[in-house]
């Protein structure tokens, strides 16, 4: 997309064009989606969550506070804060989750349990990193966005999100401790 149509397309956002807003919804949701899922690990809430995401841009633009250029990055860095709230609220209210069907039985019980208490484990130790550090990994893994990429999203220069990568990747494997990677 040029920046022309970019800037026509905020445009029309602004102006609460219907046909503009269902044409970014349809562009953008399913990478905030993935991007809140990797962060999150629950698809159910990934989707509520993301959808959050619009909702949030449908008041910003009706408010005059909508994204000026960059609708990605708007909607990128307002996933962020709002899995970092859910986070938080989770935090300080922890719940305890009950499954919503049964286990499949298909590759057997022992690896489901194994697999589900690894997920926990690694779940657990990135609620202990910072949202920045939280951040750049969900950005870098989760979504596969490029050193550079990631950079122009935090608003930061390549070697700073390489730094903090390498202090988030450190902090998590001193919580993780040894991975056996069979």
């Amino acid at each position: 997309m040029s920046a022309m149509d970019g800037n026509q397309k905020t445009k029309d956002i602004r102006e609460l064009n219907a046909q503009a807003i269902g044409a970014v919804f349809d562009q953008y949701f399913s990478e905030v989606y993935r991007y809140v899922l990797y962060r999150v690990g629950d698809q159910t809430l990934a989707e509520d969550l993301a959808s959050d995401v619009f909702t949030r841009l449908l008041e910003a633009v009706r408010d005059g506070r909508g994204p000026d250029s960059n609708i990605k990055g708007w909607l990128i860095g307002t996933a962020s804060h709002i899995v970092t709230d859910h986070m938080r609220k989770k935090y300080r209210h922890p719940e305890m989750e009950l499954p919503a069907s049964l286990p499949d039985l298909e590759p057997g019980p022992a690896s489901e349990v194994d697999q589900r208490e690894q997920s926990r484990v690694v779940q657990a130790a990135s609620a202990k990193l910072t949202p920045e550090q939280q951040h750049v990994l969900t950005l870098r893994f989760g979504q596969g966005y490029s050193l550079e990429e990631t950079a122009a999203f935090m608003n930061k220069n390549v070697n700073a999100v390489k730094a903090l990568q390498f202090r988030a990747l450190a902090a998590l494997q001193r919580e993780i401790g040894e991975v056996d990677y069979e």
